[in-house]
Parts: C-alpha cells; structure tokens; sequence
C-alpha cells in the first residue's frame, strides 16, 4: 500500500482570509443568524387560531404570501443591482423589523395578512443580495475560495440558534402573548446593525468594471432606464448561458421539497402517525440540527462526483426519504425527516454556489439570483395549492408518493438536457479544434501561442469540476 500523502500534498492550501474578508464573514453570520431568526415560526398557526382565523383563512394568507414573494422578487433584484447589495439588505432589515411588529398592533387577518406580505417583502430585498454581497466581497478581497464555507456555516449558526430559542417560545408566551413577535422584531432589528457595520468597500459600484470586465464601462448609476437594463442583461444571461439555466432549474427541486416539508407537510406528516402536538418541538429541534450539520460541512460529501451530481444526488435522497415516511411507523417518519432535512442541509450551500459561479462576469448578480428565488417561490406557490387539495381529500401519502415520482421525472428530464448541452460543446470543440491541427502539420506553420489561441481559450463548462469546495470553477 502506498504510503497516504499529507493534506497539503493532496490539496493546496486555501488563501488566508484578510481582515477585510474575515469582518465580511463573521458580519454575514450575524446578519443571517438575527435575520432569519423568526421567533413565531413554530406557534405561527396556533397563534393565528387563536386570534380567531379559520384554516381557510390562514393557508389563504400563505398562498398570498408565495405569489407576493414571486411579485416583489422581481423589483427588488433590479433595487439592489442599482443601489448596491448592501443598501438593499439595510432596506430588507428595516422591512423586517416592522413586518414583526404588524401581528402585535393589530392581531386579525388584515393584520397577519400585511405581516406576511411585509415578510416577503423584507425576503425578497434580501434573499439574492445577501448572497451576492458576500460573494463578491470575497471575491474583491480573493479569497472567494471560502465562499461555500461561509455560506453554509452562516446558514448552519442560523438553524443552531432556533434549536436554541424555539423552545423557549411557549414558556415566553404564556407570560407575555405576542412574545414570539416581538422578539422576531428585535432580531431584526439586530440584523440591521449587522448591514450597517459592513464594509462599504466590500460592495461593486454600480458604474464599476467587474473582474474580468476591465475597460467595458456600465451606465451611470441612476440613469433613466437602468433597471430596464439591468432586467434585460439577465434575461440575456439566462437565455445565453445554457449552464446556468441549468443550474437555475436543478435547484427547483431542492427548494420546493425542503419548503413544503418542512413547513406545510411537518405537522400533518406528524399527526398521521399519531405523534402529538407535545412532541412536535423536539422533531423540529432534531430536524434542525440535522440540517444545522449539513449546512455547515459540505465538504464531507468530498469530491467523487460533480457539485452538480451531488445536487442531483440529494435531490433524489430528498424525494426517497419523502415515499420511505408513508412505509413506515412514527419512529421510522421521525428519521427520515431528520435525513431529509440532513440532505437539504448539504444541498443548499453546494447549489448556491453553484448560481453564483454560473453568472457571468460583470452581469447583475442580485438580479440574477432574484430570478432563481422567482423560479423556486412559484412552483413552490403551486405545489402549495396541490398540498392543500391533497389534505383536503385525506390522501397524504399519496402526495408524498407524487412528490418523489414528479421530482425523479424533473432530474430525468434534466440529466437529458446535460447531455445534449454536453454533447454540442463537445462538437464546437471538436470543429473549433481540427483546423488548428492540420494547420500546425503543414509546412511552416505557425506554433507560437498565438496560434492555438482559439482553443485554448474555449474553456471547460463548470459540470466538469470535482471539487465541492470550486464548484463551476
């Protein structure tokens, strides 16, 4: 056996993060963390029975919210293309802040209805900008190699501090009612000292050649028609990069999956297998921490396959864990969730990367991202119509044995798509290359670099990758 080479060997060690990038990080993990940190999640739909909202009312107000979401997120990545991430996650915070407030100042379905549609609003101004700042700050200080990391260990801070706090919700609440609200606007609150002690210098200015981009000049910020433009430029980046609207489409499944489980299907999936209310905060704890570890250790999927094979992968653990829970009993439902949400944990960083390095330089990034969230919000808006026409008639289990099948069909069709874009790439390289060596056999020839610029120029998709921790790269 061969002698087993040191890790440095085996891989090359990454750029130390500097001191801007390092205040980057640990800012982003406190914004995400207070953000995030929504007090009322786990009574939201006791509290709202009990302000006197029937179940029509309350997944009425959820339907609303999924297609305000999808709405607002087109404005609101064109808003932070133009006025900067950053500025936009201070708008986002502020947004939030008040969102939490609505139940407390009036506690009926106007009021619940303006809370969850100031949520989606507050979502939405962050949802691509937070991303896109904490990439391109790495990026500018070059160490975007510790962007999976932060990013997943953001995520992964966030789930530790509900597991913390959720319990604590019901004990609150019997001494002060609206407790859970007012503490989600606290933490909203504190979200946005977090945005105000980020590095202005972290951000892109608009009128800012991106890397890669030097020279080509971008119009001047608050130009009339700019966010037209802005609209326009990740159209065509869409339509033009078959790679990333692939990526985009992949990660249609993981979002839907993981948001109608875990929020709609959660509690009935619980019930149906006589587990009590009583015990439905430890499930969510478990859940938690499975998605918790995940989130922050990606790299334990290590690098046999693709990033974008991985997400395939867990897309299908996710769709399987869903049809096991209908085969077994309530202990057997309770591991499979806390797969499920182990699964979801290492897919969402990976695939978040995965857009991020598919944009291509010097396009709205935040614009961009917005457009994936549009894409996840409204299929997840239809699923939770068909949800809800399921449990109306009683067939739960079989809305788990649907889900897996239309999510195995969805990657079918989408491994079909891979080839074809692989296998065309694969000719253009072929022709782009056969002129370039008959010429170099005839007699003199040009073999200078110069010559076999065009090929080496055209380079590899990002699907060609190994690596977990460069994905696309």
């Amino acid at each position: 056996m061969s002698p087993r080479l040191p890790r440095s060997a085996a891989r090359p060690a990454a750029t130390p993060l500097t001191g801007t990038a390092r205040r980057i990080v640990r800012l982003n993990y406190g914004f995400q963390l207070l953000f995030n940190l929504l007090w009322w999640m786990p009574v939201f739909y006791a509290y709202q029975k009990d302000a006197g909202l029937s179940d029509g009312q309350i997944f009425g107000i959820q339907s609303i919210y999924y297609v305000a979401f999808c709405l607002f997120e087109i404005p609101t990545g064109l808003i932070a293309d133009r006025i900067g991430t950053r500025n936009c996650l201070r708008a986002g915070a502020v947004v939030m802040t008040a969102a939490n407030l609505a139940p407390v100042v009036s506690s009926s379905y106007s009021g619940f209805l303006v809370h969850f549609l100031a949520i989606a609003a507050g979502r939405s101004l962050t949802s691509g900008a937070a991303s896109a700042y904490l990439y391109d700050g790495l990026r500018a200080e070059r160490c975007e190699e510790h962007y999976l990391k932060a990013e997943g260990t953001a995520r992964a801070l966030g789930l530790a501090a509900k597991i913390l706090c959720w319990p604590l919700v019901g004990p609150l609440m019997v001494l002060v009612h609206p407790a859970p609200y007012l503490l989600s606007a606290l933490s909203a609150a504190g979200s946005l000292i977090c945005v105000i002690a980020l590095p202005r210098t972290a951000t892109q200015a608009r009128g800012t050649a991106s890397p890669g981009r030097a020279g080509k000049s971008r119009a001047p910020r608050g130009g009339r028609g700019t966010s037209l433009g802005d609209a326009k430029a990740a159209l065509r980046c869409v339509v033009s990069s078959p790679w990333l609207a692939l990526v985009m489409v992949q990660g249609v499944a993981v979002f839907t999956l993981s948001r109608i489980c875990q929020v709609n299907l959660f509690q009935p999936i619980l019930l149906d297998h006589g587990i009590g209310e009583s015990a439905h905060g430890g499930v969510l704890a478990a859940m938690t921490v499975a998605e918790a570890v995940g989130s922050a250790r990606p790299q334990w999927l290590g690098r046999r396959l693709t990033p974008v094979a991985w997400v395939s992968v867990l897309s299908l653990v996710l769709a399987g864990t869903l049809a096991g829970i209908t085969l077994g009993g309530p202990w057997t439902a309770v591991a499979l969730l806390c797969v499920f949400a182990a699964a979801a944990g290492f897919a969402y960083p990976i695939q978040r990367k995965l857009v991020n390095d598919a944009v291509p330089a010097g396009a709205p990034r935040a614009t961009l991202l917005s457009v994936e969230s549009i894409v996840d919000r409204a299929v997840c808006a239809l699923a939770a119509v068909a949800v809800g026409a399921y449990l109306s008639a009683g067939h739960l289990d079989t809305l788990l044995w649907h889900s897996a099948l239309a999510t195995a069909v969805l990657l079918g069709a989408f491994q079909l798509v891979l080839r074809s874009v692989r296998a065309r790439r694969g000719a253009e390289g072929d022709a782009a290359e056969r002129p370039v060596s008959e010429a170099a056999e005839e007699p003199g020839s040009r073999t200078d670099a110069g010559a076999h610029a065009p090929v080496q120029a055209r380079p590899r998709e990002p699907y060609a990758s190994h690596s977990t921790t460069r994905a696309g790269k």
